[in-house]
């Protein structure tokens, strides 16, 4: 495992009028970079994406976390697609900027990850090798449905969905229909017991951190696996 250093406050210009926060979590000698956008209730510094962060340093990928407008301003409302596709990409940008020698990936926890993949499908985010969905929202709770995923389709780079078999934001049977659909482009992470928000129940004899620690081990893997490949 790689010494976690404290992570790096940066601001990022989304259009003239637009500024919001962001954290850069780097080893000393890192082998990859993920850009990773919050979910839609908590920001990026809520203990799962700071948990994500120093995790995925700890393995000797950098992490650059980042703000939504709307949660920038304080408010719960989520931003419209286009302005929350633009802060994707201003954060992907600013992350090719500072290691432009390094295999790039983004993606996010539900919402982020969701305005990350629109963003690609609509025009590929430059420098971006793959995607990583930590809890991909497939549907509201209780409402099972597909169409989230249909903009996949037109993602063309791998992508990785690490989900959770209770969660109630994507129905397994669904998702693995929508998998099958990608083909080659996607893989998935199960994860037994684990909610939306990678919870597990006490009864299972497994605390929520070594659930992350098992996917993150697998996002690490997913990573090198990929880092080969520059667009």
């Amino acid at each position: 495992m790689t010494d976690v250093a404290a992570a790096e406050a940066l601001t990022l210009s989304v259009d003239d009028a637009t500024r919001v926060s962001a954290l850069l979590d780097a080893p000393a000698s890192p082998r990859a970079l993920l850009v990773l956008g919050h979910g839609a209730g908590a920001g990026m510094a809520h203990p799962f994406m700071a948990s994500t962060a120093t995790g995925l340093v700890a393995r000797g990928i950098a992490c650059l976390r980042y703000q939504f407008p709307y949660m920038e301003a304080g408010s719960r409302r989520p931003d419209r697609p286009p302005v929350a596709h633009a802060t994707v990409r201003a954060a992907v940008a600013e992350a090719r900027r500072r290691f432009i020698e390094l295999p790039l990936f983004a993606g996010g926890k539900s919402f982020g990850g969701r305005m990350t993949s629109q963003a690609q499908a609509l025009e590929p985010l430059p420098g971006v090798a793959g995607l990583v969905f930590l809890g991909f929202p497939l549907h509201p709770a209780r409402k099972p449905a597909t169409e989230r995923a249909d903009h996949l389709d037109a993602v063309r780079i791998p992508m990785l969905f690490v989900q959770g078999m209770r969660d109630e934001l994507a129905e397994p049977a669904l998702l693995r229909v929508v998998i099958e659909r990608l083909g080659r482009r996607a893989d998935t992470i199960w994860l037994e017991e684990a909610d939306h928000a990678f919870h597990v129940p006490a009864k299972t004899g497994r605390r929520d951190a070594q659930v992350l620690d098992e996917a993150l081990d697998a996002v690490a893997r997913w990573i090198d696996v990929h880092a080969s490949r520059r667009v």
